[in-house]
């Protein structure tokens, strides 16, 4: 008989698909920023030299390098988180017994009385 897989801990989950594309936009966003900022320089700077080259570089790949940065997935190896079922103890310790009973109700419930022997409460009683 297979035994059931232990449950999942909340610390070795991946993060939230929320988080994750924030994370993604963030990076896009930034390296967009980047070839903007080369695209404008390639642009403003008069004397046009080697520097310009290496702006247009980045303001025609950056696109692509953006992307690619953007899509690539947080790896799921970096939580090592230990189990927190090998932190707990084996077994649950005593609850101690209370001995003051003022403040305590006890119900106590009785057995099912048979149908034949309940009393109809529209009857007068004698």
């Amino acid at each position: 008989m297979k035994t059931p897989p232990p449950p999942q801990s909340t610390t070795s989950l991946p993060r939230a698909p929320r988080d994750e594309a924030q994370t993604r936009m963030r990076k896009y966003f930034i390296m967009m920023s980047v070839r903007v900022v080369c695209f404008v320089l390639m642009v403003v700077i008069t004397p046009y030299g080697w520097y310009t080259w290496v702006l247009a570089v980045g303001a025609i790949f950056l696109p692509y390098i953006a992307v690619v940065i953007a899509n690539v997935a947080v790896s799921s190896t970096d939580n090592l988180a230990v189990a927190p079922e090998r932190v707990l103890p084996a077994s649950p310790t005593e609850m101690p017994v209370p001995t003051d009973t003022a403040g305590i109700i006890r119900l106590h419930e009785t057995k099912a009385i048979a149908p034949e022997h309940r009393r109809d409460p529209t009857e007068a009683t004698p």
